[in-house]
């Protein structure tokens, strides 16, 4: 097992190489689609998830991760800066499979409807003292 400051500089390195892959799916997406919808988020957010599932079905479950150094360099870095939904994605199933199923809803609708609520805030303000 990393030390934790290992653990920090894998996945601070795993985050760039996860943001810089957003970057390239966005602008990529917006290319071939356009833009009248978001549709690279919601490729990076499709695709996240299920990097996500797979990323943590084979070194949270299965294989194991026995150094422990993929983990944070995978999922919390590379996938966590491609897109926290697929984070977000993986709380809630762990809650559902842990049988919080109310926890769960209440934790997928809160983050959804806090999150707007926290931009819309932030942005608001913003414009309120830039006017």
């Amino acid at each position: 097992m990393p030390s934790f400051a290992v653990s920090v500089l894998l996945a601070a390195l795993g985050g760039a190489l996860g943001a810089a892959l957003r970057l390239l799916s966005t602008a990529g997406a917006a290319r071939l689609f356009g833009t009248v919808l978001p549709y690279g988020t919601l490729f990076v957010n499709v695709a996240g998830g299920l990097a996500m599932g797979v990323a943590a079905g084979l070194l949270l479950e299965r294989a194991g991760d026995p150094a422990g150094r993929l983990a944070p360099f995978l999922i919390t870095g590379v996938l966590g800066g491609f897109t926290t939904f697929s984070a977000f994605s993986l709380d809630v199933i762990t809650l559902v499979e842990r049988g919080r199923h109310v926890a769960a809803l209440a934790y997928a609708g809160g983050s959804v409807l806090l999150s707007i609520l926290a931009l819309w805030a932030g942005l608001s303000a913003v414009r309120a003292v830039l006017q």
